[in-house]
């Protein structure tokens, strides 16, 4: 494994090569662009994982395999049908879906105890904790992909077409799938305040 060079003090920082580049050398076996590779994208990928499964350790999970399928998978990649970050974005998003598709049953909202804060205005961080809580479990009632293009759109701020190369759809679906998410979420949200 070679070191990188360390720049004198008061010059510019280095500027890391593209990541399709990255890949070609991942591709051959270099272990030290797999490490700038996974710097590039565990960041973007966890938080994507995260607001999709709405829970941290499965999206660390989730994350380790999808990057472990780089490494294995590096030789596939053809920068001719998408940037690294979005076949990374797809790997993750299919990682996550298939994950919810396993996990058979939900953690009722009654179940989850609620901890004291520490927060200085405690009615404030209440209330916006049971904002959280309530938009969690509204979620929880979504559809897998329709998750994923709201974790996408509103948490990554992708397009139509990225959305839809990553959910390998079409734009039109993925504007069905926003729509009747954000319509089943005002719905579940409101059923949630009333008495």
């Amino acid at each position: 494994m070679t070191s990188l060079p360390i720049p004198p003090p008061g010059a510019a920082a280095p500027v890391e090569p593209p990541l399709a580049g990255l890949m070609l050398r991942v591709a051959d076996g270099d272990r030290a662009a797999f490490g700038l590779l996974v710097r590039a994208l565990q960041g973007p990928g966890l938080r994507l994982a995260d607001r999709t499964l709405n829970d941290r350790a499965a999206a660390e999970d989730v994350v380790q395999v999808a990057l472990t399928r780089v490494w294995t998978l590096a030789g596939r990649f053809d920068p001719a049908r998408g940037s690294v970050e979005g076949w990374f974005r797809r790997i993750v998003v299919n990682l996550c879906l298939d994950r919810r598709r396993a996990a058979r049953h939900l953690v009722p909202i009654d179940s989850i105890a609620e901890m004291p804060s520490g927060a200085p205005d405690p009615l404030a961080a209440a209330i916006a904790g049971d904002a959280r809580a309530r938009l969690a479990a509204a979620m929880a009632h979504l559809a897998p992909r329709q998750r994923a293009a709201l974790a996408l759109f509103h948490g990554d701020g992708l397009s139509m077409a990225e959305i839809a190369t990553a959910l390998e759809t079409t734009p039109k679906a993925v504007e069905g799938l926003l729509g009747r998410a954000r319509i089943e979420l005002r719905t579940l949200m409101g059923s949630a305040t009333e008495p």
